[in-house]
């Protein structure tokens, strides 16, 4: 009767006798040496008849006086039936009057192939499909991001993708293109700047320099591990992030995102100090630092204030220390950057009180000079 089961597992054999047989004598071995020997339920013929065994298919090679092959019994049944069946046309030693052998090659799951064969054609799918409507659906998406959780800009001279709330956000999220910020955004992060490629642009290393964290949450493959050790030479990274193993992250399901981002998002949470109730020694510093915040933010410059909150200088960081050496009379230090341990122990020599910026790096023998980020005193 013909076959109608769906096909779950190919239970492949080979078999060799000591003698010239025919593929008729091989299957009727196959039914009859194994009938009665697993039960009445696991007989062949009942296995077929209620379409949990399909039609058995044989091969074989002749030489002068013997006779090799394989079958193939295409099963629906559990893979612990399979097994079973396997296991009794093992022991079937006679094919006819001659001596044989059986043995188990592979039991297939059918299905994994099949599986593995959609997702081939899925990917060809795509590639050409997406070739010829990305512009249309990307920017529809750029549309609905827009419009609910946040916009696409872009950032630095080269224009690099971006959301905006890069500018705002005490922390960044580093990914590799357009397409992994637009993924972000609908899982509800709008602070992610696109690298868009492994080499690494200067405005990039501006901002992490100003940011309290950075996050890089970079793609699966071998090309994200690349793209993050080249990142990481450059880029002070806090927290290394990918994308499930050969998966992208614009492939992500966002609440695939929203999982991978959960603890680092909530360890942030913890340790940015978030703008809070100024206390009435820190008055003076929010005094000082609002008086010029406007002007020096983004300008990756120092500026250095008196006694009197009067601007004593305005230099470039590059070339701060060399300022500090023979600069007297500086009270506050405040500056477009990250307090180091060099800046620091400048600024000791220097007879300074307290020193702001951005970020502050591990230092030590900080007790003699306070130090200071913006988002402590409240001033961005």
């Amino acid at each position: 009767m013909p076959y109608t089961g769906i096909v779950k597992y190919h239970v492949k054999l080979s078999f060799e006798v000591d003698g010239l047989v025919e593929r008729a004598d091989i299957i009727g071995a196959v039914f009859g040496q194994t009938e009665g020997l697993l039960g009445p339920e696991m007989n062949l013929n009942e296995l077929q008849r209620v379409s949990k065994v399909g039609r058995i298919e044989v091969e074989i090679n002749t030489t002068e006086n013997s006779t090799s092959g394989t079958t193939l019994l295409p099963m629906s049944t559990d893979v612990d039936t399979c097994a079973l069946i396997a296991a009794g046309i093992e022991s079937i030693d006679k094919v006819g009057p001659f001596d044989s052998k059986f043995k188990l090659d592979a039991i297939d799951d059918v299905r994994a192939s099949k599986k593995e064969d959609i997702v081939r054609r899925a990917k060809e799918i795509k590639q050409k499909w997406s070739t010829k409507s990305v512009s249309e659906g990307d920017t529809m998406l750029k549309d609905v991001h827009e419009g609910h959780s946040g916009k696409v800009s872009e950032y630095g001279p080269n224009k690099l993708p971006c959301s905006s709330g890069i500018y705002d956000s005490p922390w960044i999220i580093l990914v590799e293109g357009r397409a992994d910020i637009l993924n972000l955004l609908r899982a509800g992060y709008d602070n992610a700047l696109a690298i868009q490629g492994a080499k690494i642009d200067e405005s990039i290393k501006d901002l992490c320099a100003k940011k309290d964290k950075v996050v890089a949450f970079l793609d699966g493959d071998r090309a994200g591990g690349f793209i993050l050790k080249e990142l990481k030479s450059v880029v002070n990274i806090d927290y290394e992030l990918r994308a499930d193993e050969g998966v992208e992250v614009e492939e992500l399901t966002p609440q695939r995102v929203a999982d991978i981002l959960k603890d680092v998002t909530e360890n942030i949470k913890q340790k940015i100090t978030e703008p809070k109730q100024v206390t009435e020694a820190d008055k003076p510093l929010v005094e000082a630092a609002s008086k010029i915040y406007q002007d020096l933010n983004e300008t990756l410059e120092a500026v250095g204030l008196d006694s009197n909150n009067e601007q004593l200088f305005k230099v470039p960081i590059s070339e701060l220390l060399d300022k500090l050496s023979t600069q007297t009379g500086i009270k506050y230090l405040i500056l477009d950057g990250i307090i180091t341990q060099r800046l620091l122990d400048g600024a000791k020599q220097s007879g300074i009180n307290c020193i702001i910026g951005h970020r502050i790096a591990s230092v030590s023998n900080s007790d003699d000079v306070t130090l200071k980020t913006f988002t402590e005193l409240g001033v961005t």
